[in-house]
């Protein structure tokens, strides 16, 4: 809004209008105010929390100092759904495509995390929203991710065109906010399917090799293999995040490294100059997303300050697979989703260990009839737990693997 309020300003030249227009200004600001609303407000939201009563039910599991987190307000999602979406309803430019994308993400998964909440602690059950209806709102965020990307026209990636062909559009003037030089280039804007990889010199993929053997004639089901590979991708990543949330501060400390991560990513690759000296795609209008992810990160680390050990709030589901399908989906936008393994490491590891927890268990309980298990328990961070490391060991020994990955998947940008 007050975007939109200063881009008019700019046009009747009313001074120190023109500095809205700049993202390094915007993404400041977003930092800043999604820290105020999640320091300041957050502390309200949790006084309410606490006078609904509307705590933690914790089911005993043999860890150490599990039954001191009973009582524990929860949902405190909610705090850094505020803190994201206000800032950036404020200081982000919501014409844009990606930026409406990732606005629809957060509620949408922040809606399915809340009901799975409000079961629990209203309809005392500890199953919360059955699962079923987890992966619906999951498919259906990615359904409407995957079709957006794949059929808007304001969807594209920008490249130069060779030379000695024809020009398809007027060339473009590439001026960036933080460095006012004009490289006039001549360029076309075409739908894509393909992404970034990592350590490979010929560093894209499109999705359409995956059933290039079909034929040529193939191509116009590639949209198919898109979508699969959207919903794949958030149900995985939002319910790596939900697996995350065991322990206090790991899983906003965690995804707040990824957040930075990103941030760079989408940056480097809105941008003319530095997607070239890097060699990787560049997505007009992406640089946007980065006032969103100030605005992200800002949220997350506001909101450890009362989720840091001892948590005086929980996230809940309601914080956990909104942050799950916000990293998720703003992966896919700036088409760096096959470096999701590697930055998302954290996540994936949880989710590895449930699935060979659970697996292993009804394997062995077929073949021995005793079921037997890999680890203490799942997921990870309660194995450790169960050894006898303190909480908050645990938790920081996770967020310096965390940077590590983080670091690893900048590297890759170079390391091919």
């Amino acid at each position: 809004m007050l975007y939109h309020l200063f881009e008019y300003l700019e046009k009747l030249d009313v001074p120190g209008a023109g500095m809205f227009k700049y993202l390094s200004f915007r993404t400041g600001m977003a930092v800043i105010l999604s820290l105020l609303i999640s320091t300041v407000f957050g502390k309200k939201i949790i006084y309410l929390l606490q006078r609904k009563q509307i705590g933690e039910t914790i089911r005993e599991l043999g860890l150490e100092g599990q039954m001191q987190k009973k009582g524990t307000p929860t949902m405190g999602g909610i705090i850094i759904l505020a803190a994201i979406l206000i800032p950036i309803l404020l200081l982000g430019d919501l014409t844009n495509v990606y930026v409406l994308l990732m606005l629809a993400a957060t509620v949408w998964m922040g809606f399915v995390g809340f009901l799975d909440d409000y079961i629990k602690v209203y309809r005392k059950n500890k199953e919360g929203l059955r699962g079923k209806f987890k992966i619906a709102g999951q498919v259906g965020l990615g359904l409407l991710v995957g079709f957006t990307m794949y059929f808007s026209d304001d969807v594209v990636i920008r490249e130069r065109i060779p030379v000695g062909a024809k020009p398809l559009q007027e060339q473009v003037v590439a001026e960036t906010d933080e460095f006012p030089l004009s490289v006039v280039v001549p360029t076309q804007d075409i739908k894509s399917t393909r992404v970034t990889i990592p350590f490979v010199k010929d560093n894209e993929f499109d999705y359409f090799m995956l059933i290039s053997y079909l034929g040529e004639g193939a191509r116009k089901y590639t949209w198919v293999v898109f979508v699969l590979v959207v919903i794949l991708i958030i149900t995985a990543v939002s319910n790596g995040a939900n697996l995350t949330d065991g322990l206090d501060g790991l899983a906003a400390g965690s995804s707040a490294i990824i957040g930075s991560t990103l941030g760079i990513l989408a940056y480097v690759s809105g941008n003319l100059i530095f997607s070239d000296y890097l060699n990787i795609m560049y997505i007009p209008y992406t640089g946007e997303l980065v006032v969103f992810i100030g605005a992200f990160i800002g949220a997350l680390v506001g909101f450890m300050w009362y989720n840091s050990y001892p948590a005086q709030v929980f996230m809940g589901d309601t914080g956990s697979l909104a942050i799950g399908g916000i990293i998720a989906v703003f992966a896919i936008l700036i088409r760096k989703e096959f470096l999701i393994p590697i930055l998302c490491g954290i996540f994936l590891v949880e989710n590895l260990s449930v699935m060979l927890q659970v697996s292993y268990f009804k394997y062995t309980k077929k073949k021995y009839g005793d079921g037997r298990r890999i680890f203490l328990m799942s997921p990870l961070h309660h194995h450790y737990q169960k050894k006898g490391y303190p909480e908050p060991k645990i938790v920081t020994r996770f967020w310096i693997v965390g940077i590590l990955l983080a670091v690893i998947t900048i590297v890759t940008l170079k390391m091919r």
